[in-house]
């Protein structure tokens, strides 16, 4: 696992959490909760990979067929 997708992640954070706070003082509610779910789909489909990387090696692992 590379260090470089932390640091991504946690950047799509920062701006996710600095755009829903502009956007629920503005009193644009939908619109916050459209890009929060955007960079959770964002973060998830970074992440997915790697959770059936783990999945795969757990199965060789334990030779589970």
């Amino acid at each position: 696992m590379d260090i470089s997708i932390i640091y991504r992640i946690a950047a799509v954070g920062i701006l996710v959490t600095v755009l829903v706070q502009v956007l629920k003082h503005s009193g644009r509610e939908e619109q916050a909760f459209l890009i929060t779910l955007a960079g959770l789909i964002l973060v998830l489909t970074w992440v997915i990979p790697y959770i059936y990387g783990l999945f795969e090696s757990v199965q060789t692992l334990f030779t589970i067929t």
